[in-house]
């Protein structure tokens, strides 16, 4: 992971990778401002094609299985699942279970981190209730094509709901490198902005309103800094990995150049796009067994 090792003293702040992000420049936020502290050249976290890779998130790198480059380890012997431990649930911002709004990851086919652009970014994979538990699994589209020689560029992505703290990004990049491909396999389609289209009873809109959603390859949440942003929500309506923005649970299976006859453009009064046969007869393993690969992100209570 890019800046593994950063520590609160790194930097003339603390910008260790719990850290949230608001209000700062593109080389500041764009890989949490880690792109000088690249991950060792052999480290990657794999992607096994139509299966699930599971990752460790905690505030504290002493509760991973990686503490020992951490000042203690603080894991939870009595609770492994435990995110925070010796802390309470506001620590990772949130106020139960029912209050998590999921978390993503999203790849370039592209192994320069320093070539990768925002734009580049498609998410394929979202676990709706990240960041409750330490060992949180992404399932894995089983169509994902080949990494480049050397590998993928990928990134860990979560905003928390507006009920558990201020205006706050999460963004950890790290290499990684799909296995298992298949004959199957297709392109990734060119990742387009998610748009809000979800039920949302907090502002009063009771009703999905499927025709406005974006369909297809979609790009991670860019918001509340200072550039480069692709999302203009306010303060209390954050954008939010779940249905709210057809960021559906596991594998983005509908991401591929071929996942759709066509797409019409996104409106109130569009008609939902049908899924092509290559997506609709492509399952995911969901028998297979999840493989713990490498802690990708912590999390953080500010």
């Amino acid at each position: 992971m890019y800046g593994f090792n950063v520590t609160d003293t790194t930097f003339p702040f603390d910008n260790r990778p719990v850290t949230p992000i608001r209000d700062r420049t593109f080389v500041d936020w764009w890989f949490h401002g880690h792109l000088d502290y690249p991950p060792h050249p052999t480290d990657f976290f794999e992607l096994p094609a139509g299966r699930t890779a599971t990752a460790e998130i905690a505030c504290d790198k002493g509760a991973t299985s990686y503490h020992a480059s951490a000042p203690a380890d603080i894991r939870d012997r009595n609770n492994p699942d435990n995110v925070c431990p010796g802390r309470g649930i506001e620590a990772f911002h949130t106020t139960g279970k029912d209050d998590v709004t999921g978390c993503a990851l999203a790849i370039a086919y592209e192994s320069d981190a320093r070539k990768v652009k925002p734009e580049d970014f498609a998410v394929f994979s979202v676990n709706q209730t990240c960041v409750w538990t330490r060992f949180t699994d992404f399932q894995v589209p089983a169509r994902m094509p080949s990494c480049p020689r050397g590998g993928c560029t990928c990134a860990f992505f979560w905003i928390h709901s507006s009920n558990s703290g201020a205006e706050e990004n999460y963004m950890n990049g790290f290499k990684c490198n799909v296995t298992g491909s298949t004959s199957d396999a297709a392109a990734l389609a060119t990742p387009k902005i998610p748009r809000r289209c979800g039920a949302d009873p907090l502002n009063k809109k009771m009703q999905d309103v499927l025709g406005n959603c974006t369909y297809g390859a979609k790009q991670p949440f860019y918001w509340f800094n200072l550039e480069r942003n692709n999302m203009f929500e306010g303060a209390f309506s954050p954008p939010v990995y779940n249905d709210m923005y057809n960021f559906l649970d596991g594998a983005q299976n509908d991401i591929f150049v071929d996942s759709y006859d066509s797409l019409p453009d996104p409106s109130p009064v569009a008609l939902v796009p049908i899924l092509a046969n290559t997506t609709m007869s492509s399952g995911y393993d969901t028998t297979a067994q999840g493989l713990v690969v490498k802690s990708i992100g912590y999390v953080d209570g500010y």
